[in-house]
């Protein structure tokens, strides 16, 4: 197992106010190249609708009469003018709707994540905040000023607690950053970023989840025998 990273923890006024421990065998494993492409395109595939479509011959309106009589005329025979050599007629092999998913085991997903959080850390470009605004109310200049202490990169992440409407509400219009909540943090989102940043809560939250991979039957299985202890 890697050794535990050390990142300081900056307020919202950009001054450090302790530091976070990223734990190695999420922020400091082996970057599997391989592996993290094969997830991201699956990513992307889910994320196609799939809704395209075609007319075939046989759905393209028109054409039942024959055009003109078998033989005599010169002319090779026809039996439709929706046949796909005419134009207006009906499309061969065209895009049906589909559903591009793949099925991703949750292991490789997480293996994934840890080696994209992984690449970043080792660089240095993973931060953790203790808020982004110094009042109860949103701020958004405020908080520009810390990603501002933080990184100067067109392309920032920013991960968040989800009952964090302060941050929420400071950084969702800014063009340069996007924010998700914890839970749906993934290697696809990690790799279009220069940086991520985590809120405290949030840092917390994400390495209190499933990082190592864990299936839901596992979980469910150490839940069970706890209610059985008890």
């Amino acid at each position: 197992m890697s050794d535990t990273l050390t990142v300081d923890v900056l307020d919202s006024e950009g001054k450090k106010a302790g530091t976070a421990d990223l734990p190695g065998d999420v922020f400091d494993v082996q970057t599997n190249v391989p592996l993290i492409h094969q997830v991201v395109v699956a990513q992307l595939a889910a994320a196609r609708q799939g809704t395209h479509d075609t007319k075939s011959r046989g759905e393209v309106s028109g054409g039942g009469k024959k055009p003109y009589k078998q033989k005599g005329t010169g002319r090779a025979r026809q039996g439709s003018t929706r046949a796909p050599q005419f134009a207006g007629g009906g499309v061969v092999h065209g895009p049906t709707p589909r559903d591009y998913s793949q099925r991703t085991p949750k292991k490789m997903k997480a293996a994934a994540l840890r080696g994209a959080l992984s690449d970043r850390a080792r660089a240095g470009r993973v931060h953790v905040v203790s808020g982004f605004a110094p009042g109860a109310a949103p701020s958004t200049k405020s908080a520009l000023a810390v990603l501002d202490n933080l990184s100067g990169r067109k392309n920032v992440l920013v991960v968040v607690e989800r009952s964090d409407e302060i941050t929420w509400k400071s950084l969702r219009n800014v063009e340069r950053v996007h924010l998700l909540v914890a839970d749906q943090l993934n290697t696809y989102d990690v790799l279009i970023s220069d940086d991520v940043v985590f809120t405290q809560g949030a840092l917390d939250a994400f390495l209190a989840g499933p990082t190592k991979g864990r299936g839901a039957t596992a979980v469910a299985t150490e839940s069970e025998a706890q209610e059985e202890t008890k």
